[in-house]
């Protein structure tokens, strides 16, 4: 029996998984590294931490385990996207890399809309936001144009860590489409964007495929981790890409809701030529010659956290939702909308903030837990309903992980809310499975995704619609739709107080 380990490199901790040629997990290892803020509004990391914190996750997972490590076979990854790195000729990272949550680039990404116009929704079929790269490129050429004269390449986190790994400079392009820079029709780097914010095209790393062989472990990495230099390295893909391959979103079967900080519905697409207008973002999928539309709710599970721990910090999590069942649907006409950091689906805006809407005297902690459920999930309605409407997409299917997938009350409220077949995973690992079966398509033990999923990938339980309910919810959304407009002025009145 052969292994593969799938590393996914995340924005607090990276984990290490080991699949073995039957797609079961023999083993996981992860470590923690530190998030820097310098100024209010800055997020920054070392890129060494990620490699030092990843040879260390290896080598545990290497350690804890009873196989040969010349039975490893391959590794590859799934990283946080849009992250900056600026590298010299030597490959020396110039300054701490610009992560995704960095919001400094407001004023860049006003520039690139006013630059580009239409051939920004053209090229890259995206809209510019904070959290992209070339934002991050024009604030560094900016404001420490010294640095960026010596920069020889810009590379996305994972992508550092590969060239660490391997000694080979190279971006894979579901990552590269994060970056504003990227042709994502054509698959190559865009002439027209570099030369019009005066970018050297030559910055940009030469492109590969997901499962394409980037190269062999360093010989001296090999042995910190444990492991053979003969252990073939894979590109890997965007953190997004991974958890749609790891969830088995290889085709138009069923679509994801992940729910974790953050939450992201995300929908399998093979047309390129639809135009959505920016309304959902399109990447590349790892799936070669595929694409995923994706709407994003900045505060999913965040919400819930929120307001767990600051009204009911001394109860787990099973605890505090263990009465929403008994709380009927609409948390008897109790609304909340998840905006308490801003939100991005289906309204970019960086000044809306949540609201509770209906509060009456007979609501009890249990209902504004229900309500807390239901408002994030309504979110996430918005980006199915953009791909019903906008994307013209038939979903009726849709798997779920990450936090939303552990409560069953949970589970039959997606269903009925999304009005569609809601599907838990037997096991759920994520990203990492994802950059695990990418080592295992490059490996050759499948031919394709399909045939790697049919073998890695199995479905637990699945929760249907129950009518009443959605039609309750129906009416319920409709009013939540609502809120947005009717608190967005007085919230940017309010800005100034905070």
């Amino acid at each position: 029996m052969k292994y593969v380990i799938g590393i996914d490199l995340g924005t607090s901790s990276v984990k290490a998984l080991l699949v073995n040629q039957s797609g079961e997990v023999c083993g996981e290892a992860s470590k923690d590294y530190p998030l820097s803020h310098p100024q209010a509004g800055y997020s920054e990391q070392n890129p060494e931490d990620w490699v030092s914190s990843t040879v260390a996750a290896v080598k545990e997972l290497i350690s804890n385990g009873s196989i040969e490590s010349e039975l490893i076979e391959g590794i590859s990854f799934s990283g946080q996207m849009h992250g900056l790195v600026l590298i010299d000729g030597d490959g020396v990272p110039l300054r701490p890399a610009i992560l995704w949550n960095d919001t400094r680039t407001t004023k860049q990404c006003e520039q690139i809309t006013k630059t580009l116009k239409s051939d920004l929704l053209k090229i890259t079929k995206n809209k510019a936001l904070e959290g992209f790269t070339l934002p991050k490129i024009l604030w560094v050429q900016e404001h420490e144009p010294e640095l960026f004269a010596k920069a020889a390449h810009f590379l996305l986190p994972k992508d550092y860590l590969r060239y660490r790994l391997t000694g080979k400079i190279e971006m894979e392009y579901s990552d590269a489409a994060g970056t504003l820079l990227l042709d994502v029709v054509q698959h190559k780097w865009s002439v027209n964007i570099c030369d019009r914010f005066s970018i050297p095209i030559k910055l940009c790393p030469p492109l590969i495929h997901s499962q394409d062989l980037s190269g062999t472990l360093r010989i001296g990495m090999a042995s910190e981790m444990g492991l053979t230099p003969e252990v073939k390295v894979f590109g890997g893909g965007a953190d997004n890409a991974c958890g749609a391959l790891g969830a088995g979103i290889v085709n138009e079967e069923a679509a994801l809701c992940s729910i974790g900080t953050s939450g992201v519905f995300l929908a399998y697409e093979a047309d390129n030529s639809q135009d959505f207008q920016g309304e959902l973002h399109f990447f590349n999928h790892s799936k070669p010659k595929s694409y995923y539309l994706m709407g994003v709710t900045l505060a999913a599970g965040y919400s819930l956290s929120w307001f767990k721990n600051t009204f009911a910090k001394e109860k787990s999590y099973d605890q505090f939702l263990a009465g929403i069942s008994r709380v009927p649907v609409g948390a008897k006409g109790l609304l909340f909308t998840p905006y308490i950091v801003g939100e991005r689906t289906p309204y970019a805006d960086a000044f809306i903030r949540g609201s509770f809407i209906g509060m009456d005297s007979t609501h009890t902690m249990d209902h504004f837990a229900r309500a807390v459920l239901e408002g994030i999930t309504f979110s996430l309605k918005d980006s199915l309903e953009l791909m019903r409407t906008v994307g013209k997409k038939e979903i009726k299917k849709i798997v779920s992980i990450g936090g939303g997938s552990k409560n069953e009350s949970w589970l039959q409220m997606q269903a009925d809310i999304f009005n569609g077949t809601v599907i838990k995973l037997t096991s759920e690992q994520g990203p990492a499975l994802g950059a695990a079966m990418i080592a295992a398509v490059g490996c050759k033990w499948f031919e394709s995704f399909e045939q790697c999923k049919e073998v890695f990938i199995q479905y637990e339980k699945e929760f249907n619609p129950i009518p009443e309910h959605v039609e309750k919810y129906q009416e319920l959304y409709e009013i939540y739709t609502q809120v947005y407009q009717q608190t967005k002025e007085m919230n940017e009145s309010l800005h100034r107080f905070r």
